[in-house]
């Protein structure tokens, strides 16, 4: 069984399953079971999952006589307690009671689009009020509001979104297509049947009304294997097209607290995918949001807002920076979200080296521009956007290569704009430079300015040879690394971004000295050609490095 978190292209009909149910009743634990990887955050703490967390996994069939199917998981929010108790106002007095109407309608969202619902109940608490409640709302269909029961009927219907009321028609996208609105089928899901002895207390939540229970527990994995396989019996009969291709892009949106992270997400899906809140904090997830866009499929992971981790309040915090890290070693490009109307950060600092750490391409999206244009700046005059761009340089100088984009992820403005450029920086990290051109090119800069002790030792390089794209990764092998300094270095990377195709991704570097009987250049023989030979060794020595 494999997770394959943002690989789906939503207009493909792969089964959709959500998992809903009161707080700490294993949801967000079954869920990272299923897919075999830390998706959801797990926490005792009430009210920790806001949003749907949503990954695909390949369900493998429980005889292996039929293919893999791929559906669709999505974890939701814990229904009706939406903070610890005690903990209704956050450290600077922000009421967290209201984001309840938003985390029931991403429940609602979830119950509405699913081919099948996943009632989660603790066999160790027994069936509570709580649960009995969950029961009649699933029942009745009091989960799904009729607004979001008109809206989904109309994209039913072949509506196609355009990012959202008020959005320009040229930053339009194409959200997904969804399920029917009628009432899905429901199971009620037993957790914590860490073994026998809880066996016979599952079968007293058939008094639900759904039949008879599923068990399992994700803590101790029993009945995991039964459990999955029946997953795969009640899924929809599957179709010919029902292998979701791969996303084109996978883009990690980072930023610090209230940039506009999930408002550029639900404006690049063209839906409230994303809870959106002046609350700070309200994001705590990862959460993997798959759209198209002028016919590419893109996957967009909002992130926690982060702040100085000296200013965590509790393991949540530290769950939620994971998943950013997480989120960001896993995207083909990153795109850092800067507060125009805020001056820039030692978190927005912090961000942009995490990126730099993972040798990601990285676009600074210059977000609420539309209410910081125009503005008076230090010098008494307007910003202009070349002002700003100044600025962001001195400010950000790790990432002096790395596009800016100015946008406004409420008005919409410059999406498909920032879309486009995220595609090009993917391209570039993918090209490939020939070992000719990197021979020429860097005997070249040796030779010019080649790096010297204080008593006149000179390098001599013996092959150079690109190993890896993604990011373009070029090993030297020369007789004394020692000589190539930081300086020296980012002198080398400069006029590789001059001279090669990689002008706005980060390069990777990697300089060593000659093994005992390595193979170099032999008289008679040109350097290309042995560089051509010494490749294998040098690709070798990355995947050890």
């Amino acid at each position: 069984m494999v997770a394959r978190a943002a690989s789906l292209r939503l207009a493909m009909p792969v089964p959709r399953i959500a998992i809903v149910g009161r707080p700490n009743v294993g949801k967000s634990s079954l869920l990272n079971m299923i897919a075999g990887a830390k998706v959801s955050i797990v926490d005792p703490t009430p009210g920790v999952t806001r949003d749907r967390v949503s990954v695909v996994v390949d369900l493998p069939s429980p005889d292996g006589s039929e293919p893999a199917r791929a559906v669709e998981f999505v974890d939701t929010g814990g229904f009706g307690v939406y903070a610890a108790e005690g903990a209704r106002y956050d450290e600077v007095g922000a009421d967290l009671s209201r984001l309840t109407p938003e985390i029931e309608k991403q429940i609602g969202e979830a119950v509405a689009s699913a081919d099948l619902v996943l009632f989660a109940v603790d066999v160790q608490a027994g069936v509570t009020p709580q649960d009995e409640e969950i029961g009649r709302m699933l029942r009745e269909g009091r989960f799904v509001s009729r607004r979001t029961e008109r809206r989904l009927t109309r994209r039913r219907g072949g509506a196609e979104g355009g990012g959202g009321e008020g959005e320009e028609a040229s930053d339009s996208v194409t959200p997904s297509l969804p399920r029917s609105v009628a009432s899905p089928r429901v199971r009620v899901v037993a957790t914590k049947v860490d073994g026998p002895s809880w066996e016979s207390h599952a079968h007293e939540l058939a008094s639900l009304g759904f039949g008879g229970p599923l068990m399992v527990s994700a803590k101790s994995n029993y009945f995991r294997r039964d459990f999955l396989d029946a997953l795969y019996g009640m899924l929809p009969p599957a179709t010919e097209d029902a292998a979701p291709p791969p996303a084109d892009l996978r883009v990690a949106i980072i930023g610090k607290r209230n940039s506009g992270k999930s408002s550029l997400v639900n404006a690049l899906a063209g839906e409230p995918r994303v809870i959106v809140s002046e609350i700070a904090g309200t994001t705590r997830d990862a959460v993997d949001v798959r759209f198209e866009m002028d016919g590419r499929a893109i996957v967009a992971i909002d992130t926690a807002g982060l702040r100085r981790k000296r200013s965590f309040q509790g393991q949540v915090e530290w769950y939620a920076f994971d998943r950013a890290k997480r989120a960001v070693e896993r995207a083909d490009v990153v795109l850092l979200l800067i507060d125009a109307t805020e001056p820039v950060s030692q978190v927005d600092q912090q961000l942009a080296m995490l990126a730099q750490k993972a040798y990601k391409p990285v676009v600074i999206v210059v977000n609420k521009w539309d209410l910081a244009e125009g503005r008076q700046g230090p010098k008494g005059r307007r910003v202009t956007t070349e002002d700003y761009e100044e600025y962001l340089r001195r400010e950000l100088k790790g990432l002096a290569f790395a596009p800016i984009a100015f946008a406004s992820a409420t008005e919409g403005r410059n999406l498909r704009g920032l879309i486009d450029v995220a595609f090009d920086l993917h391209q570039q990290a993918g090209r490939r430079v020939t070992t000719g051109e990197l021979n020429r090119l860097v005997r070249g800069i040796l030779d010019t300015r080649g790096p010297t002790s204080k008593v006149g030792t000179r390098v001599k390089l013996f092959y150079v040879a690109q190993v890896r794209t993604n990011p373009p990764t070029i090993a030297l092998v020369v007789n004394h690394p020692e000589l190539f300094t930081a300086n020296y270095e980012r002198f080398l990377l400069n006029r590789f971004r001059e001279e090669l195709p990689f002008e706005e991704v980060p390069i990777r570097l990697l300089v060593r000295a000659r093994k005992r009987g390595e193979r170099t250049e032999e008289p008679g023989e040109s350097a290309v050609d042995a560089a051509v030979e010494a490749r294998a060794d040098a690709a070798e020595w990355f995947e050890d490095e």
